[in-house]
């Protein structure tokens, strides 16, 4: 079994074959951008506004859902239908504030170039709210990097279900892709998309969840996964 710090990168499911990809789906918060704990604290606020209260570490292990998903999933199919919506305004009005404090992770921009250069179209894959997304790919140089990005704009069932992964590879007519992500959901979603999944531990996943989720190999930062990639596709 994989530790913590020593990771096998021996997958089960082995490597997907590099000479058919044609894209690189990433996802962008908490994968290229550090906000997963920010989003877990603005939830957990946004709750407290309806006398709710949910412990931010229940609050952390849904962050990758999308809101349309995450509300039911922690507060109940009631909760839900009487105060879904208002609860994800409250949510954006808490992490507005927030928003200038997020950073990109490291070697951000060295892996977009080099999936780039490994002549893979590169799509940054989001259902965030378009402000916030163009927040992001301000920090890393997305508009430059990525052949097109996605925002909730894009797509209305989000993460677990497959359809934001579509809709990013048919933003750039690919045929096979790989799927970069930080959370359970990204790789349950990527799974039922039949694209091959890479971790990232950015989100704060065990490396053993990640694999269960149907992540084919789980790294520890970002440039670590990139030379992963190099080499890889530079086999192809």
């Amino acid at each position: 079994m994989a530790s913590e710090t020593t990771v096998d990168r021996t997958s089960q499911a082995g490597e997907p074959d590099f000479s058919a990809l044609d894209t690189a789906v990433l996802d962008v918060d908490g994968t290229l951008v550090d906000t997963n704990y920010h989003h877990a604290l603005a939830w957990f606020r946004a709750f407290r506004r309806f006398d709710v209260t949910l412990p931010v570490w229940r609050l952390h292990r849904a962050i990758g859902m999308g809101g349309d998903q995450l509300v039911p999933a922690v507060a109940g199919q009631r909760f839900e239908e009487e105060h879904g919506d208002a609860a994800r305004d409250a949510w954006g009005e808490e992490f507005a504030p927030l928003l200038a404090e997020i950073q990109p992770f490291e070697g951000v921009r060295e892996l977009l170039a080099a999936l780039r250069d490994a002549d893979l179209k590169v799509v940054l894959a989001s259902s965030g709210k378009p402000e916030h997304v163009d927040a992001y790919l301000d920090l890393f140089g997305g508009r430059e990097l990525a052949h097109a990005w996605t925002s909730s704009e894009d797509v209305e069932s989000t993460k677990p279900q497959p359809d934001l992964i579509g809709v990013a590879m048919e933003k750039v007519g690919g045929r096979s892709g790989l799927v970069v992500g930080d959370s359970v959901w990204d790789f349950e979603a990527a799974g039922r998309a039949g694209c091959a999944g890479y971790a990232i531990r950015t989100g704060g996943f065990s490396v053993d969840e990640l694999r269960e989720a149907g992540a084919r190999e789980v790294f520890e930062s970002v440039p670590e996964l990139r030379d992963h990639l190099v080499s890889a596709l530079g086999r192809r």
